[in-house]
């Protein structure tokens, strides 16, 4: 294998670190870029005396001048609680984070894959979601910095591929779970766990009915080295998440019963905008990439708790 020196933006965050260490463990040069508005340096301090390693902290949005040969562009913080603290921020870190990374890669002719995600479907009228689906958005709605900075960011890649034959990959990231979650990040499966450690109510948003597809960690990043190492005719989008479906009651209830937690189950009002149904067709994936979850939710869930047992007590 061709050891390559690869730029990682979002390194510290809790896909990006897992990321950077799959990289490492492959004998890659891997540059870790972070602002660490939502990634932290815990993530990512075991691998901070590999001398391959290498920690910048620097924004996104900010243009940047490196010689690398790959980029995985993950910068973006990805839960509502933390995206919609500063809006703006957020679609500016999608759009000219994007514009930036591709600049970059255009003047290095680096390979460049874009961390995209399911929300650029919305609320959908399509269930499985397949990525010939265009999307069912609301464009200013308090979830669109994220969602329409996301969809921007997927025309910015396509754009620049095709005027400027840049080498790009879409990922289109579903629900992805496991070690080095933010505690306090807003997302369904960490706030289950750290509520029912702390036997404090477990809030479920609406009826509970709204479904999920959960993707263990390592699975994903699994995908995303697929997905750059393909050929380059193919560019995507592609979903990649796990297609078992679960509702968020369901998901609630296991998470008692693995926890032993005693809590009581809450209801709150459904946010603004927030999807009844989400659920990735992977076709594609396995057709492409050979790639297909095999990590049940129970697994998963399993080391996720005991992750959170050592981090908060």
């Amino acid at each position: 294998m061709i050891e390559k020196k690869i730029l990682v933006t979002g390194g510290g965050g809790f896909l990006g670190s897992h990321l950077c260490e799959r990289l490492l463990n492959e004998g890659h040069e891997v540059i870790c870029l972070d602002n660490f508005f939502t990634g932290t340096k815990q993530n990512i301090l075991q691998l901070t005396p590999n001398p391959r390693f290498e920690l910048l902290r620097h924004d996104v949005t900010v243009p940047l001048y490196i010689e690398i040969d790959e980029i995985y562009n993950l910068a973006c913080p990805a839960s509502p609680i933390h995206y919609q603290h500063d809006p703006v921020q957020t679609t500016k870190t999608c759009v000219h984070g994007a514009i930036n990374m591709l600049g970059l890669a255009k003047r290095t002719g680096a390979k460049i894959l874009q961390a995209s995600t399911s929300e650029v479907y919305g609320d959908p009228e399509v269930h499985p979601q397949v990525e010939s689906y265009w999307g069912r958005v609301n464009p200013i709605g308090i979830r669109s910095c994220y969602d329409e900075g996301k969809r921007c960011a997927e025309t910015l890649f396509l754009d620049y591929h095709r005027q400027h034959n840049l080498r790009i990959k879409i990922a289109r990231i579903f629900n992805t779970y496991g070690p080095k979650m933010h505690a306090n990040d807003g997302r369904v499966v960490s706030n289950f766990i750290v509520q029912a450690l702390r036997g404090e109510p477990i809030t479920i948003y609406g009826d509970g009915q709204q479904t999920r597809s959960f993707c263990y960690v390592e699975e994903m990043v699994d995908a995303f080295v697929r997905l750059m190492n393909s050929d380059d005719d193919f560019i995507g989008p592609v979903n990649l998440g796990n297609p078992g479906e679960f509702t968020i009651r369901e998901l609630a209830e296991k998470t008692l019963q693995m926890t032993g937690s005693s809590s009581e189950l809450i209801n709150q009002p459904l946010p603004e905008d927030d999807p009844t149904q989400r659920q990735p067709d992977i076709s594609l994936a396995k057709q492409e990439l050979g790639w297909e979850p095999v990590i049940k939710l129970d697994e998963g869930l399993a080391k996720t708790i005991d992750y959170f047992q050592s981090v908060i007590g």
